[in-house]
């Protein structure tokens, strides 16, 4: 038998033994409760303490985010912060003691504010001026310091301050008069990289020295440019640029003779890099098709080190300690949350410190995604994540859904979402299309939606329903669209504009405003400002004739198809009065509409027992309206009033 006629025996086995396994398990086939699935714990964040014995994390495992520690070699977690109102990140260990730095808002108003975590547990808030926003910078070099933004001086810039932590004092070290943003500072502490955003895509970057107070431009072309880090010896800064290419690239640039020079290019975006502390390593960042790729390069051999090899998911996220001997990695994939893992990178060793998978669920009863492409009305190439049941064939057509990213310059990407795959588990196939103006595949591409929202981007979506609508496991007749934020305004648009081609919509706190939504910014977006009327339009100008135009909120007498709206009281960003209104506007057409309000959560979800009742929502309106089942349903679903409390 030659060779040949081997391999094609094999590849025949491995196809047989792979159909047979896909059989059993939609044979064996459980569905899940929304309590199942959001018995996932979510954990985040992964800062040692100075003696590595430990990790300070955050997790909803109490329903909410708070604070806790986990050894890094495994064991209980330890909890350290007990909210149960307002969710609690935690941010850092101090560099050389057990006290702890953690953020928290007002449920989810988004107005930040930073705390410390004494070792006695004394709380004291760091930054406590009433409806100011505070976001952390780093720790300095020597570990005496850490830097901060806050817009107590205007709420329209973030000025940047220096906390010193022998008294907690603070001292502000760059008054921020133009709106520039914060990249990274120096290990001396006297250089500053800003930025400056021109449009959604565009920022110049600069270089400001406190001793003599000049501000130095560092890119020559309009481009994307971000400041990444600061070498240690403080003569070079390492930045990402797309000038001249379709892909966010790596230069470095050497401040006393202004010389230039590429350090990393990829076939797709490198969203970042960093030094590790001593700079023994760089880190970098490149989003490969809708996933997370890391490279870790030793600056003294030029190699990359090799990372452990997880078969069955990817790394999406790492950090080292602050002497470089230790790693904290994610490990996970569109089928698995994300767990945590801790490797030693002298001797290899590797501790799982979770398992955030409920042990109820079994993992292959999850879907992995599958990266697709498919051709939009121009013939332009638009990439999606397809999600599709176990159980679906042609003999048995499933119901499907296209979800639509926020942004509107977001991405679609191969995670874990209970969501997605709680529908899927019920039988809903998902696809989620990254539509003309998504991020991560060139330029060019991210561009094509500027000023033409709710068209182009629109007919991308109803693409996608074509293209769902031509595989024989889906039935035709039975897609929505579902989406958040910007996804939510694509969802209304779609339900306005081509009330013929989706069956149901699902309008998680979208836009359906224009005009108002980008009057009605946060004050400390004002940097972000002009960049959006760019994109989308200024409502001061002409231009709030084409955002009536493309607002859904002036055209519901168009919505024809069923309708579920789910929002955040709190908002900041999609205010309340947006959902509220268009519900108001639907239902005079006589269409069914429901709508679940959350009076302690802003833009998203992140309470378990909020997502619980939105999700199940969700599936129950979608078992009514597109799987048609015959569930009854009591009226509308109730508005949900919560007492709003304060972070404890």
């Amino acid at each position: 038998m030659n060779k040949l006629v081997t391999l094609v025996l094999l590849v025949l086995f491995i196809s047989c033994k792979k159909e047979k396994q896909t059989k059993e398990i939609a044979l064996n086939l459980k569905e899940y409760t929304i309590e199942q699935f959001m018995d996932n714990e979510a954990v985040g964040g992964g800062s040692f303490s100075p003696d590595k014995s430990k990790l300070l994390v955050s997790s909803n495992r109490s329903g909410i985010y708070n604070m806790y520690t986990v050894p890094t070699t495994g064991g209980d977690f330890m909890p350290i912060t007990a909210s149960d109102s307002s969710s609690i990140f935690g941010i850092s260990y101090f560099p050389n003691d057990g006290r702890m730095l953690y953020r928290a808002d007002n449920n989810g108003d988004e107005i930040y504010h930073l705390y410390l975590r004494d070792i006695d547990s004394t709380i004291t808030e760091l930054t406590p001026d009433e409806g100011a926003r505070a976001s952390f910078y780093g720790w300095s070099h020597d570990g005496k310091s850490f830097m901060y933004g806050s817009n107590k001086r205007d709420k329209r810039y973030m000025d940047v301050y220096e906390m010193t932590i022998g008294n907690m004092s603070s001292e502000l070290i760059y008054q921020n008069d133009e709106g520039y943003n914060f990249n990274a500072i120096s290990s001396n502490k006297n250089l500053l990289a800003l930025s400056k955003v021109i449009n959604t895509n565009d920022s110049d970057i600069f270089i400001y020295n406190r001793t003599d107070k000049s501000l130095t431009k560092i890119n020559e072309n309009q481009s994307g440019n971000s400041a990444q880090d600061f070498t240690l010896n403080n003569k070079t800064l390492y930045y990402t640029t797309d000038d001249g290419a379709e892909f966010s690239y790596v230069m470095k640039y050497d401040i006393a003779t202004e010389k230039k020079e590429k350090v990393l290019e990829k076939p797709w975006d490198i969203n970042g890099i960093y030094f590790t502390h001593n700079e023994k390593y760089m880190v970098s960042f490149i989003n490969e098709d809708a996933k997370n790729a890391i490279e870790i390069l030793d600056m003294g051999s030029g190699e990359n080190i090799e990372l452990p090899d997880f078969q069955n998911g990817s790394i999406t996220s790492v950090g080292l300690s602050r002497d470089e001997t230790m790693m904290r990695m994610y490990v996970g994939g569109s089928n698995s949350p994300s767990n945590l893992f801790t490797y030693n990178l002298a001797n290899k060793e590797q501790h799982q410190l979770t398992n955030v998978l409920n042990k109820d669920i079994d993992v292959n009863h999850l879907v992995t995604a599958k990266v697709i492409r498919y051709k939009s009305f121009d013939s332009l190439e638009i990439p999606a994540i397809y999600y599709l049941p176990h159980k679906a064939s042609a003999e048995d057509k499933v119901p499907a859904l296209v979800l639509v990213h926020g942004g509107p310059g977001g991405q679609s990407r191969q995670n874990f979402s209970s969501l997605t795959q709680y529908l899927v588990n019920h039988g809903y196939a998902v696809l989620a299309v990254n539509n003309r103006g998504s991020s991560g595949y060139g330029k060019t591409f991210y561009q094509m939606d500027d000023l033409n929202h709710g068209e182009k981007d629109l007919q991308d979506c109803v693409e996608g329903k074509n293209w769902l609508a031509a595989q024989p496991e889906i039935d035709a007749d039975k897609i929505g669209i579902m989406g958040g934020s910007y996804g939510g305004y694509v969802t209304m648009a779609a339900l306005t504009y081509t009330p013929e081609e989706f069956a149901v919509g699902v309008n998680l706190f979208g836009v359906t405003n224009w005009i108002r939504t980008l009057k009605s910014i946060p004050p400390w977006w004002e940097s972000f400002k002009e960049a959006l009327y760019k994109e989308l339009g200024n409502p001061h100008t002409a231009d709030s004739i084409r955002l009536h135009k493309i607002s859904p909120l002036f055209h519901t007498d168009k919505v024809t198809k069923p309708l579920i709206v789910l929002q955040g009281a709190t908002d900041p960003r999609v205010l309340q009065v947006e959902s509220d209104e268009i519900v108001a506007g639907v239902r005079k057409n006589g269409v069914p509409v429901e709508y679940v309000l959350f009076e302690d959560e802003g833009h998203g979800f992140v309470k378990k027992e909020n997502q619980i009742e939105a999700y199940s929502s969700i599936l129950k309106f979608l078992d009514t309206y597109l799987k048609k089942e015959n569930i009854p349903i009591d009226g509308e679903i109730p508005v949900k009033e919560m007492e709003a409390e304060t972070a404890s």
